[in-house]
């Protein structure tokens, strides 16, 4: 029998590489066991985050530079959403004992913004100390996928965004940029999914149910 408790989990990784599928699949599979979860995503999970993460997606698409947000103000405006996200969702979630899946937190700003857009960590730990106040992923999966398997995801997406629209050097610096965040850490697990099958969404849940002392 599940015990109730607060837990965090976090699925990160470049675009195509099936964490918002994977996530989905996790929250279903926990609602069969009876484990009460949310599942949420960054930027986004409240109306108000949901508002920016508009506004940051569709900045991309102006042609003009000098109309596209400056990376400070860009990284600003992911760090609002993720404000509201967890004052108004996670933390209220978690304080009820329940399961928070969340696709995208923390790693993606860093891989993004601070190895993507050379943004200065520190300016981001300090932004986090205010508004996280200690909130940590029990579990994240960094889920790794191969350039061909990413391409072919992507392009039978029916609406895109801004990260869609990136070259495939991006993509492999950022994936890089997810490995080297999750090395050495004993609460992320490295995963492959570039095939297209259960056998990562089992895995997954496994993962998952050991940490949760979930039987059978």
């Amino acid at each position: 029998m599940f015990k109730k408790k607060p837990f965090f989990i976090v699925f990160e990784g470049v675009e195509g590489c099936g964490k918002s599928y994977q996530s989905r699949k996790l929250s279903q599979n926990l609602k069969k066991k009876g484990v009460n979860s949310i599942l949420t995503r960054e930027p986004g999970g409240t109306k108000s985050a949901e508002i920016i993460r508009k506004v940051l997606l569709n900045d991309y698409f102006f042609k003009n530079p000098k109309e596209q947000f400056d990376k400070y103000t860009d990284t600003l405006l992911y760090l609002a959403a993720r404000n509201e996200h967890v004052k108004n969702k996670i933390r209220p979630a978690l304080d009820k004992n329940k399961v928070v899946i969340c696709d995208r937190f923390t790693d993606s700003t860093i891989a993004y913004q601070v190895y993507g857009k050379k943004v200065k960590q520190d300016f981001i730990n300090k932004i986090h100390k205010y508004i996280l106040h200690n909130i940590k992923p029990n579990i994240t999966f960094i889920l790794k996928v191969s350039a061909k398997s990413s391409q072919k995801r992507l392009k039978k997406r029916k609406i895109k965004n801004r990260y869609d629209k990136f070259p495939q050097s991006f993509y492999s610096k950022a994936q890089q940029s997810f490995l080297k965040l999750a090395k050495n850490k004993k609460n992320y697990y490295v995963l492959d999914s570039s095939e297209n099958n259960n056998i990562l969404e089992n895995k997954i849940f496994t993962i998952v149910k050991k940490s949760l002392n979930i039987k059978k």
